[in-house]
């Protein structure tokens, strides 16, 4: 998780189930202090419940992600401004470094490359239009990935999205750097990466190449994909290892209700996967489509009347019933994307204008609006139904075909969606 590709008006448009922060940012005494501001981030993410002691809380509190991203954006102009600002902070320039450390040990994703640019050799100040074309994940959902993928000395390990080289740098502190391969469809970064990782004493092999083929011929103990994918690159799972394990984010063009696959070969040599409903993710892999709620759309779906308002019984699912809006992401279709920043439930179908919002108004009962061609209500309600007789899932088995299909089903079987089949020449998918 190195990396998230952005969105060409990343900031502007409604967000994605990316991470959210931290409680806390860089503690204030520690301007000037890297040493004081990574042990502060670490005690959050232990807190939090990110991070636990072993190898990856020992290379989160030694590593220096001033050495890996020595420059950073910070967005100076006002959302909805244009054309968008940002300011490029340089560690060499004393002036910014109070600025950039808050940026580096804080809360949020670091931002680290604009339009596409080379990263070396870039002068500091500001740059106005286009858009971040690359950034490093939030440090919480960094490190429970880390935790997840279990990472030990001697381990053969494929970074798919090298980015700024965070995930890099952990696996070839833990593992040691022979084994680790980092790679990207962006030669400036991983060019970048290269040179910051020598710089903290770490060689591993840096490919610049398409994530969906990985390493051809090669077989690896854990491989890592640092940005959601429609399914699981089938090369990907053919170069895992006996014994190893792959992680990959997995959501629809919807940006909303995301999963991560997790997949594994035995040592027999047979392959077993599921598909986790998860809170957060990474932002969309290089060419993902992604739909979106505009301003004006979600402000419609605040104030409007709609075309009926009922009260209701029983109240949708709920928030943490993950597992069923991961089944909602596949099974209803048609582009469903919720407001998160609404008070209350809200979902909208931006292809048809359709949308719905839902508000508790008492026990179990709630007053639902919806508007537009579709009933998303109803859509919702019957979905629930099916979700419930299949057990309430918050998990379901990931199958691979010979054919190159994927699909996930609940352990009962009673509910099940098939992933998008790959495209014909689907290459250069990684971040």
């Amino acid at each position: 998780m190195s990396t998230l590709d952005a969105c060409p008006a990343a900031g502007d448009q409604a967000p994605e189930r990316t991470a959210g922060p931290v409680r806390g940012g860089a503690p204030t005494g520690a301007e000037a202090d890297p040493a004081a501001a990574r042990a502060a981030m670490v005690v959050r993410l232990e807190e939090a419940g990110f991070l636990r002691p072993g190898p990856v809380r020992d290379a989160f509190i030694t590593m220096p992600r001033e050495v890996l991203m020595p420059q950073a954006y910070v967005r100076r102009s006002a959302p909805g401004e244009e054309p968008r600002r940002w300011d490029l902070l340089d560690w060499s320039a004393p002036q910014d470094r109070p600025e950039l450390l808050g940026l580096l040990y804080g809360e949020g994703s670091v931002l680290v490359q604009h339009d596409g640019e080379p990263l070396l050799g870039r002068a500091r100040g500001t740059r106005s239009g286009a858009s971040i074309t690359s950034m490093s994940t939030v440090m919480g959902l960094t490190a429970s990935l880390l935790e997840e993928l279990d990472l030990r000395p001697g381990l053969r390990v494929l970074d798919v999205g090298t980015g700024a080289g965070v995930t890099a740098a952990v696996a070839c502190q833990v593992c040691g750097d022979q084994g680790v391969v980092t790679l990207d469809r962006d030669r400036h970064r991983t060019d970048a990466a290269a040179a910051r990782l020598a710089g903290l004493g770490f060689r591993p092999q840096v490919v610049c190449g398409s994530g969906e083929q990985g390493v051809p011929g090669r077989e690896f103990d854990r491989i890592f994909v640092s940005y959601t994918v429609e399914r699981v690159p089938r090369a990907l799972v053919e170069q895992l290892a006996p014994g190893g394990k792959l992680l990959a984010h997995v959501t629809s063009a919807s940006p909303s209700w995301p999963g991560l696959a997790v997949v594994g070969r035995t040592a027999d040599g047979l392959i077993t996967a599921e598909l986790r409903a998860v809170e957060f993710a990474h932002r969309a892999g290089h060419g993902m489509a992604r739909i979106w709620l505009s301003e004006e759309f979600r402000q419609r779906m605040g104030t409007e009347p709609g075309t009926w308002t009922r009260r209701i019984m029983p109240a949708p699912p709920a928030d943490s019933d993950r597992g069923f809006w991961l089944a909602a992401d596949h099974l209803l279709g048609g582009g469903l994307v919720r407001d998160f920043g609404s008070e209350h439930l809200a979902i909208g179908a931006p292809g048809c204008g359709s949308w719905m919002r839902a508000e508790p108004v008492g026990h179990r009962r709630c007053s639902v609006t919806v508007n537009g061609p579709r009933d998303i209500w109803n859509e919702i309600q019957d979905l629930a139904d099916r979700w419930r007789a299949a057990r309430s899932p918050d998990r379901y088995r990931l199958s691979f075909d010979a054919d190159g299909r994927q699909r996930a089903a609940s352990e009962c079987g009673r509910l099940s969606w098939q992933l998008p089949a790959p495209r014909p020449l689907d290459v250069g998918a990684t971040p």
